[in-house]
C-alpha cells in the first residue's frame, strides 16, 4: 500500500468543561510532534462519558469529523503503553485517548496493535487549567 493511503485516527480525552481552545492546542501540538497534518485525520474518538462534552463536539464540528464514542469496557480491553489508574478511577478504563485512537483506526472493527500509535498520550494543560490528551494512530483510509 502506498504512503498516500495512510491516515490518522485521533483519540481524545479531556477534563470535564475543557474549552475548544485547549483541545485545539492539544491537537495542534500532537500533530506537530508526529509530523502530521489535519488533512491526515480520518477518524476521531473518545469515551462515551464525553459524548455531551461541548469542547469535544465543537472540535469535531470545526474539522468536519464524526466522533465515535466507546464505552469504558471497550476502551479497557485495548492494550496501551500508558495505562493510568487515575484515568480508570474516573472513567472505568485505564486509557481513553490511546485506546480510542487504536479502536477508531481500524475500519475492519479490529483494534490496531500498539505499534500503530504514532504518538502516545500527549498531555496538554491549557491556560484555563483544563487538561486534554491526544493520541494518534496510523490507520488505513476508510473506504467511502
Amino acid at each position: 500500500m502506498s504512503a498516500e493511503a495512510v491516515s490518522i485516527a485521533v483519540g481524545l480525552g479531556c477534563d470535564r468543561g475543557t474549552p475548544l481552545a485547549t483541545l485545539q492546542q492539544a491537537l495542534d501540538e500532537a500533530l506537530a510532534l508526529a509530523g502530521a497534518h489535519l488533512s491526515d485525520v480520518a477518524a476521531a474518538a473518545s469515551i462515551d462519558l464525553k459524548a455531551d462534552e461541548p469542547g469535544l463536539l465543537a472540535l469535531a464540528a470545526r474539522h468536519g469529523w464524526t466522533l465515535t464514542f466507546y464505552t469504558p469496557a471497550q476502551l479497557a480491553a485495548v492494550p496501551v503503553p500508558n495505562p493510568s489508574e487515575t484515568v480508570r478511577k474516573y472513567t472505568g478504563s485505564p486509557s481513553v485517548s490511546e485506546a480510542a485512537a487504536l479502536l477508531a483506526g481500524s475500519a475492519a472493527g479490529q483494534t490496531l496493535p500498539v505499534t500503530a500509535l504514532l504518538l502516545e498520550k500527549h498531555k496538554c494543560r491549557g491556560a484555563d487549567g483544563r487538561n486534554a490528551t491526544v493520541s494518534l494512530a496510523r490507520c488505513h483510509r476508510f473506504s467511502v
